[in-house]
Order: C-alpha cells, then sequence, then structure tokens
C-alpha cells in the first residue's frame, strides 16, 4: 500500500489521526503510519486518498475488495482514471463517462467543494461516494457500500406506494398516475375510471374469518390483473373497494366490454381453503374528459356512480350522471342534519299497539322512530333510516331509542312489554350487549318486558355472530322476535340456529294468500306460518307471544291470519302510532277495535 501518512498528519489531515508525542521524527513517523494502518485496516468504508497532483497515495484493503482490485494494482503515480478504466475493463463497474465524471469531479475541487456521486456495479452493488478536498491540492474519497440500505429504501418506498396485502397500487400511487394520464387527456382522447366495491363482502369476513377474506381479495386482484392491459392501472383503494384506470379510451362504449369481462371474472366460484366462494361486485364509471379532468372529480364521480349501483340492486354497473351527484349532495345535506337530529332532541318515539287475536288485548307496543326536522318537517323512516345505518349514526340513534322506550315502558301497566328493533350496525356492535344491561338497569324495566325484533335479512348478512349476540340477549331474559319474514324455506335454517320467541310476517303475503294467489305463494305462506305454529306450541316462554302479522289494518288480512293458527296481529285494526304521552287511552281499555 502506498502512504504519505507522516507527512499529513503534520499538515493535519486528516484531522481524526492521532498524533505520535515522541520527539524523534523517524519513530514519530512509524507511529503515525502505524495508527494510520490500523485504522484505515478497520473502518468499513473504502478510503483514497490523492495528492495535489491527483496521484494516488494510499487506498485501504477494504476499498481493494470492494472493486476487487489485485493487491498490487495501485503504482506510484496512479490515478484515479486508471483505477476507473480497470474496473470498467474487468467489468466491475457498469459503463459511464469516465470524462464527465472526472470533470465534474475537477470542477468541484477546484473550488473546494465536496462532490457525492455513486457508482453501481455489474453485479448490482451500489457504492455512495464522497470526494472531499483539502487545502492546498489532493482530495480524500470515501467509498461504501449501499446496496442493502438501497434495497431497503426501495422496498419502503414501494411500501408506501403499494397495497401490503395484494401488492396493486394503493390510493397515492393510483392517484399519481391518474394526474400522469389526465395530461395525455388534456391533448386529446380519454380514460375511464372504474371504483368496485365486493358485494357484501363483510360477510365473509364474518362467516369464513378475515384469513379467507384476505385470500379472497388477492384472488380478487389476480383476477382483475388478468383482465386489464399493462398500460391500465389497478389499485386497491382499502377494504373490499378497488379502483381501475383504463387508458385510450375513445368513446363511453369503450369501458362496456372490459366491465363485463371483469364481471365474468369475479362472478367465477374462488376455490379457497376447502371453501367455494361466489362473489359479485358493484362498479361505478366515470370518464375523463366528460366527467371531470382532475383525480379528485373523477374519483368523486365514480364512487357516486357505485353508490348508484349498489342503490339499483348490487351486482351490476353503473355510469356516472350529473344527477347522481345532486342526489348525493343532497343525502349528504340530510346526513348533517340527521348527525344534530340527537343533540337537537328532533327524534321521538311513537308506540305501536300488538294485540292478542283471541283474547282481543292489548299487550305490547312497538317502538317506531320519528324525526321531526325543522325545516323539512315529518322525515318518513324509510329516508333516513337506511342513511343512518350506512353511517354509522344508527349505534348512537339506536342505543337512544332502546334507553328511552325502556325508561318509558316501566310506567306502563306491568303486563305491557315494548318491543324495539335492532338494526343489522347496531347487531355487529359488540358493546350493544352492554346498551341493552345499562338500558334495563337504569331504567329499572324487567328483562322480560323487553322484546328484540331483528329482521330475516340482518340474520343472513351475518349469521354466527348475529345469532351469538341473541344468544346472550336471551340470557339476560329478553324476548326475541324475527321481523319480517318472507316465510319461506329461507326461514326454515334460521329457525332452527335459534328459538324465537316470535314470527312476524309482513301483511302482503297474508293479502296474498287471502286474494286467493297462486299456490305456490299459498305454500310459501303455509310453509311460513308452520314455523311459526311449530314456535308457539314448543318454544313460547309466555302466552302472549307466537306468530304475528304486520300491518293487519282491515279485518281481512286478520281474519286470514287467524285462521291459518296465528296469534297476534299490529296495524290500524288497533289504532295508528302514537307518542307516549297519548297512550293512557290504551291502558284503560283493552277491547280491539273491530
Amino acid at each position: 500500500m502506498l502512504s504519505n501518512a507522516s507527512q499529513l498528519s503534520n499538515d493535519g489531515f486528516p484531522p481524526f489521526l492521532p498524533v505520535s508525542q515522541t520527539h524523534d521524527p523517524l519513530e514519530r513517523a512509524r507511529t503515525d503510519q502505524h495508527l494510520l494502518d490500523t485504522v484505515l485496516s478497520n473502518v468499513e468504508q473504502g478510503v483514497l486518498m490523492f495528492d495535489a497532483d491527483r496521484r494516488l497515495v494510499f487506498y485501504n484493503d477494504h476499498y481493494a475488495a470492494m472493486y476487487r482490485l489485485p493487491r498490487d494494482f495501485a503504482k506510484a503515480g496512479c490515478t484515479l482514471r486508471d483505477v476507473l478504466d480497470h474496473c470498467l475493463r474487468a467489468g466491475i463497474l457498469v459503463a459511464t463517462d469516465v470524462e464527465d465524471y472526472l470533470t465534474g469531479l475537477e470542477e468541484d475541487l477546484a473550488e473546494g467543494q465536496s462532490l457525492s456521486s455513486t457508482l453501481n456495479a455489474s453485479d448490482g452493488r451500489v457504492f455512495s461516494v464522497l470526494d472531499k478536498a483539502f487545502p492546498g491540492g489532493g482530495w480524500l474519497s470515501i467509498h461504501e457500500d449501499v446496496t442493502e440500505r438501497q434495497r431497503t429504501l426501495a422496498q419502503i418506498a414501494h411500501m408506501e406506494r403499494h397495497d401490503a396485502l395484494t401488492d396493486l397500487p394503493n390510493r397515492a400511487l393510483m392517484r399519481e398516475r391518474l394526474e400522469c394520464e389526465l395530461q395525455r387527456v388534456r391533448r386529446g382522447g380519454g380514460l375511464a375510471v372504474f371504483c368496485l366495491d365486493l358485494d357484501h363482502f363483510k360477510s365473509i369476513n364474518d362467516t369464513l374469518g378475515y384469513h379467507v377474506g384476505d385470500m379472497l381479495l388477492k384472488s380478487v386482484a389476480d383476477r382483475l390483473r388478468g383482465c386489464v392491459r399493462e398500460i391500465d392501472t389497478i389499485a386497491r383503494l382499502g377494504g373490499n373497494h378497488f379502483a381501475i384506470i383504463l387508458t385510450q379510451i375513445e368513446q363511453p362504449g369503450d369501458v362496456v366490454d372490459p366491465a363485463r369481462r371483469i364481471r365474468d371474472e369475479i362472478a367465477k366460484p374462488f376455490g379457497i381453503d376447502a371453501h367455494q366462494i361466489v362473489v359479485d361486485f358493484s362498479c361505478g364509471i366515470s370518464l375523463a374528459p366528460l366527467d371531470g379532468s382532475d383525480p379528485d372529480r373523477l374519483l368523486k364521480n365514480a364512487d357516486i356512480a357505485l353508490y348508484g349501483a349498489k342503490s339499483d340492486g348490487r351486482g351490476t354497473y353503473r355510469f356516472f350522471q350529473w344527477e347522481m351527484d345532486q342526489r348525493m349532495s343532497a343525502l349528504r345535506e340530510l346526513e348533517m342534519d340527521l348527525r344534530k337530529a340527537l343533540p337537537n332532541n328532533e327524534l321521538e318515539i311513537y308506540y305501536q299497539p300488538l294485540g292478542n287475536l283471541e283474547t282481543n288485548q292489548i299487550h305490547a307496543f312497538e317502538a317506531l322512530l320519528r324525526w321531526n326536522h325543522p325545516v323539512r318537517g315529518l322525515v318518513p323512516p324509510a329516508d333516513f333510516i337506511p342513511l343512518a345505518e350506512e353511517t354509522g349514526v344508527m349505534i348512537q340513534i339506536g342505543e337512544w331509542i332502546l334507553r328511552t322506550a325502556c325508561k318509558e315502558a316501566v310506567n306502563w301497566p306491568e303486563h305491557i312489554k315494548v318491543a324495539v328493533n335492532l338494526s343489522p350496525v347496531q347487531l355487529k356492535d359488540r358493546k350493544m350487549l352492554d346498551a341493552v344491561k345499562s338500558a334495563l338497569s337504569d331504567s329499572g324495566l324487567m328483562a322480560s318486558r323487553l322484546q328484540i325484533e331483528i329482521t330475516e335479512a340482518t340474520l343472513m348478512q351475518n349469521t354466527f355472530a348475529r345469532l351469538a349476540m341473541l344468544h346472550e340477549l336471551r340470557k339476560l331474559g329478553v324476548q326475541i322476535a324475527m321481523d319480517n319474514s318472507g316465510g319461506g324455506y329461507s326461514s326454515l335454517s334460521y329457525l332452527r340456529s335459534f328459538p324465537f320467541d316470535k314470527i312476524k310476517i309482513d301483511q302482503s303475503l297474508i293479502t296474498e294468500i287471502a286474494n286467493g294467489a297462486e299456490p305456490f305463494a299459498i305454500g310459501k305462506g303455509d310453509a311460513g306460518n308452520s314455523n311459526c305454529l311449530d314456535i308457539g306450541s314448543t318454544d313460547i316462554r309466555s302466552t302472549d307471544v307466537g306468530s304475528t302479522v304486520k300491518g293487519a289494518d282491515t279485518r281481512g288480512p286478520r281474519d286470514t291470519f287467524q285462521n291459518m293458527g296465528g296469534t297476534e296481529t299490529q296495524g290500524y285494526l288497533f289504532n295508528k302510532a302514537k307518542p307516549a304521552s297519548e297512550l293512557g287511552e290504551f291502558f284503560t281499555s283493552r277491547a280491539m277495535v273491530a
């Protein structure tokens, strides 16, 4: 190894080298040389030093190993050009313009500046180089292998812009690519943005587990990759929400075939962990420049179109229309008002009576939510209940209904029960059981006087988790009713899974039978009715529960239902729903209005 270490120490370079304390110049030079060799052999970087004439003074073993130089490569008078030329001839470095590199280095060193650069080895290694000029000429060059660091940084950068589960671009990267493609659209042409949701994906997670749900998402991503071109982009925006950018679209009809192809692929069964899973998706489509020329607007409009597809029954795709935006704006305004309805005391509970067909007596009231909007007036429940469930507001409102109904019912005669509907979002809430316990405890209402009603559709969305919740409620002594039963074979499995206290059949089914419906409809009604009768005879814990027909506003449906063996009716036949303050008449007269 060439060295001029003692002279460098006397001149003060490099500054980190300790200086011998001996007064003997020769001994001091030997000591400094030993110290320099010790330091250079132990540092993890490759180190070179050049003198004022740009000649190599020394380099350490680590540098020689990094660039795979022969041990006796550096001779007196060797230059940096010689080193670089050797590395290029030996295929150690990727071809680079030596002249440009040296010219840039000379200019920076002449100004006394430090220069940071990168050299790439042909085997994939990456070297970081720092050249630092010395006063009076010469420079120190430090080389470090940063290959792993670069890989780690590249992996982090990839993770920041890709979905961890599917390795698809995430929202940030998709937006960047969309912005880039829109630059081309502004010069002519078009593109389409798809926003897709897997329908009822939550029920797959709940019934089969998140592991299966994750594997399904990965499989969906793989199928989507096979449905588009390399110039297109697929992204996962989170959960079961995907997006696709289709480029080079000339007219709206160009996206119909891809949309159908995607639907056909996703509709094929997925084999995951011995499960055959069949899913569908809803899709919203926006077009550029027709529906917007910036990423946020296009994504928003595709989402609005997706909402339209879901509203139309799911399992389909919809193009964005400006009328959708107006409808969404109206819904957002209604949502904002709904969030203020509870704290502003705009919500009220009305109670509709339920009466026994044999005794002609009222024994329960169903709690029905009403919203008195300060501007809109009385808002129909069908307009705001689905919105409350979709936005999650229903959890807070539902707890308020439960607490209020129990508090008001405790003042009724002891034989009168109160029925409260639980929405799907409430049954998914893990705090629901505590909310029921709290409402009963705070009000002093006996658990046996509370009836919880859930719809058949709610059970179908998440059978196992929700059945477990119902069993917990049952243990408290609360009665459970299935509402809006369709009566057909879809009900049978749920009736066997949980011993409901009551089945509430919609009036439309009874009316259909009373009006001489086709045998299929009658059979369907009979199947539902037989289940009601079975429940009434085996699982009833008190005499006032069994089967109920809803919407009995006239004697016709009531009589038909009674002839079929029904036990209870609900509707205008007793009276319309009223607030708690107007229930006094029901407590003084139990006779059914006939």
